[in-house]
């Protein structure tokens, strides 16, 4: 396995990962409390959620494996060279655990919440099915050679493929809704920053290596941070420049009826009869 060639790209590699861990991990925590602090996940797109927790249990799978099991590791460097380095970080670890426990918990606010009239769609309950169907099969397939490296870099596929689809429908929803209202503009920024900061990370390693296998290495990090700017410049274009306007009438709206008295007096009523 290889060792660093230089110790300040190696403090520069650790500080963009954690970096990129806190502020992946934090980006959960806006939604969360607007959830709580509305009672409501109305807005919230519950496809999203449901896509989002296939994709970190996948994700969590391959960097658990990698990081942990030396057999893994050693069918990694038989295939890439023994002089490469390990793709995934103590960061990703931590991560990829925090984004799952944070999503379950998102997804029981959307249970126990007012949901308005949104459902889980039918596509994504039979894509989570497929995709963890596949990857059973595919369990069973690498079994009797003990082709583990191959099967987490299935999983890291899913999750590469989870990523991709997870942000189609809330950014479906705004466009639909003319509004971001009810989704958390602090979950993208944080989103976008960790995203940055994950891709300069790997960038740090290559430079030091003098090598890119990192990058086809580990391609789910690497398509992970890409896709997810990606989604984040377009949930930050329909929040800040598409849809403020519908955002800032809809609160004037919301923050008006809760002036209003629930009950009106006699008086009232009976000058809106005359």
């Amino acid at each position: 396995m290889a060792s660093w060639n230089s110790i300040p790209l190696e403090i520069t590699y650790d500080t963009f990962g954690w970096l990129a861990f806190f502020s992946w991990s934090i980006s959960f925590y806006p939604q969360v409390i607007l959830n709580f602090r509305r009672k409501s996940v109305v807005g919230l797109n519950f496809d999203f959620v449901l896509l989002n927790l296939t994709k970190h249990s996948s994700y969590t799978i391959y960097n658990v494996c990698l990081y942990f099991s030396p057999v893994i590791q050693r069918q990694y460097f038989e295939k890439y060279g023994s002089g490469e380095m390990i793709p995934v970080a103590a960061n990703d670890v931590a991560f990829s655990i925090h984004a799952v426990l944070l999503t379950a918990i998102t997804l029981f606010q959307i249970v126990i919440f007012d949901r308005g009239t949104q459902k889980v769609s039918k596509i994504s309950v039979g894509i989570v099915i497929a995709v963890w169907l596949i990857a059973a099969i595919c369990f069973f397939i690498a079994l009797p050679s003990q082709s583990w490296l191959w099967l987490i870099s299935i999983f890291n596929s899913i999750q590469v493929f989870m990523t991709v689809v997870k942000y189609i429908p809330q950014a479906v929803m705004n466009f639909a809704r003319k509004s971001t209202d009810g989704f958390s503009i602090g979950n993208i920024l944080l989103d976008f920053v960790g995203g940055l900061a994950n891709y300069a990370q790997m960038a740090v390693q290559s430079i030091d290596q003098n090598s890119w296998v990192n990058f086809y290495g580990n391609i789910g990090k690497t398509l992970l941070s890409l896709v997810s700017i990606f989604f984040d410049i377009i949930f930050m274009c329909q929040h800040y420049l598409l849809y403020p306007a519908k955002k800032a009438t809809f609160r004037s709206k919301l923050e008006r009826e809760g002036k209003e008295p629930l009950v009106k007096s006699l008086e009232e009523t009976a000058s809106e009869n005359v």
